[in-house]
């Protein structure tokens, strides 16, 4: 019988037995999703675009800061060819709908229960941009705005050329520590909503001590969408 209730239900297997299974089952994941990030790294490279993976927590204010990329650059005044996004969320079309709003190119990639996107879902984002009449070769930037989470979507290559990670001055200074592997992998670390920091009374030098002790390769910018303040200086960094 079961060890916790009188359930009458007969005790599980050892966990132990699972794991074996388990983990093959999870390489055999990755392996397929790095085929298909090499195939779009190559489709990437051949088009002449930067592709950024974005990644963060709910709430660090991606969006938010491609709205405020848009304005910067006079997307909201004509055809925006320069950037373009695919957006990942598990439910909604609200983020594409912001960023179409502010005259950006944007698709809607929802993935249910998936915490992350995978290449397939980066190939199918691709096709709706040319359903639009949007073709990678017209684009300098394609931003993927990853699901809102810092553990799974590290994990998943989406053949991009660049990682930015963004860390918000509201989530707290000791966060890259918590999340190492996901800053670990970061070309830039954009700290966002610095407008707000002695509000809340973030400490910017335990922040860049914390993305120094687990990320010492990546650059770090300190961002605000609402003031401006660092835009030019993320422009430029995405125009690597």
């Amino acid at each position: 019988m079961c060890r916790d209730c009188a359930c009458g239900q007969p005790a599980p297997e050892p966990a132990t037995q699972a794991a074996p299974r388990q983990l093959p089952l999870h390489t055999a994941l990755l392996q397929r999703n790095d085929a298909g990030a090499a195939a779009l790294r190559q489709r990437f490279e051949a088009a002449g675009v930067t592709v950024v993976n974005l990644l963060s927590s709910p709430g660090s204010g991606k969006t938010a800061l491609l709205e405020a990329l848009a304005r910067s650059q006079g997307c909201a005044e004509g055809p925006a060819t320069r950037l373009a996004v695919i957006v990942g969320d598990l439910a909604t079309d609200n983020d594409a709908r912001r960023l179409q709003a502010a005259g950006v190119p944007a698709v809607q990639i929802t993935t249910g229960q998936a915490c992350h996107l995978e290449a397939p879902m980066v190939v199918e984002g691709l096709h709706r941009l040319h359903h639009q009449g949007i073709a990678l070769e017209q684009l300098e930037l394609l931003v993927i705005e990853n699901v809102g989470n810092l553990v799974c979507p590290g994990a998943y290559d989406l053949g991009e050329s660049l990682r930015v990670v963004l860390l918000s001055t509201t989530e707290g200074e000791d966060k890259p520590l918590k999340y190492a592997p996901i800053f670990h992998g970061a070309d830039l670390v954009l700290i966002t909503k610095i407008d707000l920091a002695e509000a809340v009374g973030f400490d910017r030098a335990a922040a860049h001590a914390a993305i120094a002790r687990v990320a010492p390769h990546a650059r770090v910018l300190e961002t605000s969408a609402r003031s401006g303040a660092g835009l030019d200086a993320l422009i430029v960094a995405l125009a690597r």
